[in-house]
Order: structure tokens, then C-alpha cells, then sequence
């Protein structure tokens, strides 16, 4: 199994040589991705700079740490690292389409909505940008498996706009019948040691629980 980076918004690398090649993206820019490799299976990290690693090492990211698991496992998969920091929902549903033409996706974790809890942004936004996101990749690959990533907003934006955007995250789950990791940060936000120094990305050991909070949920879809 591979681990391949596409789209991502950070400088971290893949941690094994692989042949990598530009890309071109419906923005005109161009970036660094990694040439998929021949593979029975395919899973995707879609999401925002907690998906790209921002601040770390790729190898370190827990993208590559779900990639080491599965391997150990000696299952044949591909893992797919798209993330782009600052990503909002909006912003991936501006180019899931391109995403999707790129190949066949099995499995996809979806993990975005971060930015936007800490924008403010209507959660009926979020929630229907997170929507539309579902549609277009069951409408191109009906056979995938979505795994939706919860997430919190911060306190300080107030107890009713924590309330609804929380609950957008388990109503999205049951209305698409998704499989749903309850908080993507959990054991991980707000504890100083496990945080970079902005106090929201994740260090290497926050990284690694957040691969156990992931494999809780994906391990019995593999």
C-alpha cells in the first residue's frame, strides 16, 4: 500500500520515495501529486489542514499513521491524502469534482466544517455544503462508504451556534445513513501538550490519538 498527497496545502512530504507529478486544478494551479500506484482498493482523507498535518511531518499525520495500520494488516489499499489547509465546506464543495475525477473511491472520510465553526458560518450553510458533498460522491461512486468526522466549535462562538453545529455533524450521519466518528478531536482539543502552539492543529502525539479516534470507526469497514 501507498500513501499518495493530493491537493494538500501544506509542505510536508510522503514518506517513501514515490513518482510525483503536477497536477493541474480548476483553480489553474498547479500542485504536487503523487502518481497513484495500482491498487485493489482506495481510501480518501478529504479535509482541511487537520488533513493535511499542518505543522508536521506528513509521516507523522494521521493519514500515514491509518495508512501503517492497514498495512500491518496486509490489506491492499491506496490512501489518499486531500487536504488543503483553510478549507472550509464551501471551499470542498468547490472541488469535489475535480477530486473525484482523479480515481475510484472506496472508502471516504470526510473531515470539513473545522474552518467554519471557526469563521461563524451559518451551520445551515455547513450542513448543506456537507450535503452536497455527500451527493456528488454517492452520485459518482454509489458503492462508497463515507465516514463523516464530527467536530466542535469553540466556546466562545456562543451556546446556540455550538449546539447547532454540533448536532449538524449526527443529523447529517442518520438522514445519509453515514458512519460517524462523534468528535474527531476528542482527548485532543484543548489539551495544551497534544497542540501546536496555535492551540488548534494537533502535535505528532495528538496525531496519533486522532488515528485511534478514526480506526474505532473505520477498522470494521475494511
Amino acid at each position: 500500500m501507498s500513501l499518495l498527497m493530493l491537493t494538500c496545502g501544506t509542505d510536508s512530504k510522503p514518506k517513501q520515495p514515490v513518482e510525483i507529478i503536477k497536477v493541474e486544478q480548476p483553480t489553474g494551479q498547479t500542485t504536487d501529486a503523487a502518481k497513484p500506484a495500482t491498487k485493489n482498493k482506495t481510501i480518501l482523507f478529504f479535509g482541511n489542514s487537520l488533513t493535511a498535518g499542518a505543522g508536521i511531518d506528513l509521516s507523522d499525520a494521521f493519514s500515514s499513521i491509518i495508512e501503517r495500520k492497514i498495512d500491518s494488516l496486509k490489506m491492499d489499499y491506496t490512501v489518499i491524502n486531500s487536504g488543503i489547509s483553510g478549507e472550509t465546506t464551501a471551499g470542498g464543495l468547490s472541488r469535489i469534482d475535480w477530486i473525484l475525477e482523479q480515481q475510484p473511491i472506496d472508502i471516504f472520510i470526510l473531515e470539513l466544517g473545522g474552518n467554519d465553526g471557526l469563521r461563524g458560518i451559518d451551520p445551515k450553510s455547513s450542513y448543506s455544503n456537507l450535503q452536497a458533498i455527500i451527493d456528488k460522491v454517492k452520485a459518482k461512486y454509489p458503492q462508497v462508504i463515507i465516514v463523516l468526522a464530527g467536530m466542535e466549535a469553540p466556546p466562545n462562538m456562543g451556546d446556540e451556534f455550538t449546539s447547532a453545529f454540533r448536532g449538524m455533524f449526527p443529523r447529517l450521519a442518520k438522514a445519509n445513513n453515514l458512519p460517524l466518528i462523534p468528535f474527531f478531536l476528542d482527548k485532543v482539543a484543548g489539551v495544551a501538550e497534544l497542540n501546536q502552539a496555535d492551540g488548534i492543529h494537533p502535535t505528532e502525539e495528538g496525531h496519533r490519538i486522532v488515528a485511534e479516534n478514526i480506526w474505532e470507526v473505520l477498522e470494521p469497514l475494511l
